[in-house]
């Protein structure tokens, strides 16, 4: 009887000192419920996020405006107060009022939001370095990247921070900051050609264990979050991309902040929480980290919420004085009406060429006065409506400030740019003008193109240079297009947006035809067009000349192999050229059977006979 009374108090003893460990222990890892074994958070801390906002602060369409963004963020943080907002990159370049303004109103509305942290996208390089640091001055907040090095010095660049700490509710939570490598050539090469972009897992590891270590001056962190603008998507419930990555190859990681790729993503890889949030303001991302009864991290679980499906907004005074202010300064620029369109210009940079991409090519070729031109599908943002067109619509459009770049490029190299751009899901699709391509999509990237040609039928000479036009963020590699054997290169520095509004100035009211010039199927054009048929005996020359009439008709060869074109009225004459079935030719006079015709900017004859 006596042992049992002392088991029992010893077990008691034991009982009490477990307890008073677990309620006084300042360890805060991950653990269970001591009673039911399972997860038992009753309360939380929240981190919300916004990713590519890309300067949307206007409310149109599906973007809920900066002042909505900021009411339901701010009515959030009311609800629970344990709640810290952080950013994951992609927030200026992209809306008129923003490049207008140098992304001014948007560090105005991050400071109004209390925003602490942002990662840093590729777009934040679009106006060059120095804006940056002027943004987390200017919005009182930190930029946060630990794998992006100065060159020179191979250490961290000093405008932004490895990582930061802060504490809530007694956790602390460390964020490292972690940019995509794509960054190299998703922004003007040119912009950071003094800076690496180092391997994320290899840099998330090194400081993720330093933070849970406990080896940096901050101390040991409860939890470890990686705020970075690397890519995810998610399919049938399964995480891909950049930053499911990072979620296998780094340990000591709780979860992840993603960006980049403007989708949607909550979900779970390897464990870890993983979040986007849309783009443009639409939703936010929330990664929830759960605590105990006693204070301690239970786990971090990962949700969006779609604001812009919500019924009703809640518009913040505050930021919605500050939109306000700024757009009454940029309203006289944007407003202004400077033409119309009959059909909506429509494109989207995964979904092939595009009447708006086709379009953009015609003016830019047209403008730099060259034979072809190309340019990103990326480059162009949205389509232009049905109706009146703006300036400000043109912004929204075309948001960088890129220039038209004239060069000469072989054949050969000119069939590798556009190549680049065929059904590449990375970047989207290459558009074009001047040139129709024949391409095979089931063929291998890289080998997919199987004919070029000319607008006049011209088969494109592998060997032979040609005048060309494209931007200056793809002439630097952007995108990953190659011009490096381009010859004669001259950037021009017009904006071409400027060349746009210039096009719809002079045309006013636009009539736009999708002509298709990247073509999924074969080259069914004959190289050698036929000899014009046997026809009656021509009569002597100079009664052809004196029968000469003088008109001014359009009409269409309706030749089904081609119909040549001569130096003068008779089939014996020298071949200059030959036009395709079905082009459309503007006669100047009549001689006999044949029309004289403007060929290449001299004087050529077709048979009469084979038009319409």
């Amino acid at each position: 009887m006596g042992n049992n009374s002392k088991s029992k108090k010893l077990i008691s003893l034991f009982m009490s000192l477990i307890m008073f460990i677990a309620v006084f222990s300042p360890q805060k890892a991950f653990s269970a419920d001591l009673e039911t074994g399972k997860e038992a958070a009753i309360r939380y801390i929240d981190i919300l996020s916004f990713n590519d906002f890309h300067g949307a602060l206007k409310q149109e369409g599906k973007n809920i405006g900066a002042a909505n963004l900021a009411g339901e963020i701010k009515k959030l943080k009311q609800a629970n107060p344990s709640t810290i907002v952080v950013a994951a990159g992609d927030l200026y370049q992209g809306s008129a009022m923003s490049n207008l303004l140098y992304g001014k109103p948007v560090s105005e509305m991050l400071k109004s939001l209390g925003v602490i942290a942002s990662a840093v996208g590729n777009h934040e390089f679009d106006w060059g370095i120095d804006k940056i640091a002027s943004w987390s001055k200017d919005g009182g907040f930190d930029f946060l990247a630990a794998n992006i090095v100065d060159k020179k010095t191979g250490k961290p660049v000093d405008w932004a921070k490895p990582y930061k700490v802060v504490e809530v509710d007694g956790v602390k939570i460390g964020f490292i900051g972690l940019a995509t490598p794509e960054t190299a050539f998703k922004t003007k090469p040119e912009n950071v050609k003094d800076i690496e972009f180092k391997n994320p897992s290899e840099v998330a590891k090194l400081w993720a264990d330093k933070l849970k270590n406990g080896e940096l001056p901050e101390g040991k962190v409860d939890v470890a979050i990686a705020l970075t603008h690397l890519g995810s998507a998610v399919n049938n419930g399964v995480v891909t991309g950049e930053a499911a990555e990072l979620c296998n190859n780094v340990n000591n990681i709780d979860a992840v902040i993603s960006g980049h790729t403007h989708m949607n993503v909550a979900g779970r890889v390897n464990g870890k929480a993983i979040v986007q949030g849309y783009y443009n303001g639409r939703s936010l991302a929330k990664l929830s980290i759960g605590l105990d009864k006693f204070g301690r991290v239970t786990g971090v679980e990962p949700s969006v919420i779609d604001v812009y499906k919500q019924t009703t907004l809640t518009s913040d005074p505050e930021v919605k004085a500050i939109y306000d202010k700024y757009s009454k300064e940029v309203e006289p620029i944007l407003s202004e009406v400077i033409g119309t369109t009959d059909k909506e210009l429509t494109h989207d940079k995964t979904s092939g060429p595009s009447i708006l991409g086709e379009w953009t090519c015609d003016v830019m070729k047209k403008s730099a006065g060259v034979q072809i031109a190309v340019t990103n599908g990326g480059g162009l943002r949205t389509s232009i409506p049905q109706g009146q067109i703006t300036v400000g619509k043109l912004y929204e459009v075309m948001p960088f400030d890129n220039t038209l770049v004239k060069m000469k490029l072989k054949g050969s190299d000119l069939k590798k740019v556009i190549e680049n751009g065929i059904l590449n899901e990375s970047i989207g699709w290459v558009q074009v003008s001047g040139v129709k391509v024949y391409y095979n999509k089931n063929a291998e990237a890289g080998n997919r193109i199987t004919s070029m040609r000319l607008m006049d039928g011209t088969k494109v000479d592998m060997d032979k240079y040609y005048t060309v036009v494209t931007n200056d963020f793809m002439a630097t590699g952007g995108d990953g297009y190659d011009f490096k054997a381009a010859i004669e290169v001259v950037d021009t520095g017009e904006p071409i947006r400027e060349a746009l509004i210039k096009e719809i100035k002079a045309v006013k009211n636009l009539s736009v035809e999708k002509i298709g010039y990247l073509i999924d199927g074969e080259d069914t054009t004959i190289d050698k067009p036929v000899e014009e048929p046997v026809a009656p005996a021509e009569p002597a020359a100079a009664k052809i000349e004196s029968e000469k009439k003088e008109m001014a008709k359009v009409v269409s060869i309706t030749a089904k192999k081609g119909l040549n074109v001569r130096a003068s009225y008779a089939k014996t004459a020298r071949k200059i050229g030959a036009l395709r079935y079905g082009t459309k030719v503007k006669v100047i006079s009549q001689h006999g059977d044949w029309y004289e015709i403007s060929y290449k900017g001299k004087k050529g004859y077709i048979f009469k006979l084979y038009t319409k």
